[in-house]
């Protein structure tokens, strides 16, 4: 077999561990609240629908990868601040472009969601047997 000469489709690529771990949904949100130092709570009451259990295992997921820092806030009351990190700040630029996108197609992304589920998940073919539809990419 031909190595690929592209090593960044291969299963062991260390980018495809990098993407998952940075590139969800959780991840993405807690890095743009983060554009300024917040703690835990002020972090959690920002992210309606996030639990702690989730933000706790996305805030460890984010330090554990360098984008993070974790500050221990010593007082009457201990507490703990997040800041972004250089490297943390540098996908500002990129999830920023994402997320624009996002808002700017929501709508038509949304269309095409109720377009595609009204047609439903079969075809009929010519001789009325139900087949699976085909994309051109399946083709």
């Amino acid at each position: 077999m031909i190595p690929d000469p592209d090593p960044v489709y291969r299963a062991d690529c260390p980018s495809r561990a990098i993407l998952d771990q940075v590139a969800d949904k959780w991840s993405m949100m807690v890095l743009a609240v983060l554009r300024e130092p917040r703690r835990f709570n002020a972090i959690k009451r920002r992210l309606d629908g996030i639990t702690q259990r989730v933000l706790t295992q996305t805030l460890r997921k984010l330090e554990r990868n360098g984008m993070v820092t974790r500050t221990v806030i010593a007082g009457p009351v201990l507490g703990v601040e997040y800041a972004l990190t250089s490297l943390g700040r540098s996908l500002q630029g990129p999830f920023s472009a994402l997320y624009d996108w996002a808002v700017e197609n929501m709508d038509k992304v949304q269309e095409c969601q109720r377009s595609y589920d009204a047609q439903g998940s079969l075809s009929t073919t010519t001789n009325g047997s139900a087949e699976p539809m085909r994309t051109p990419d399946s083709a």
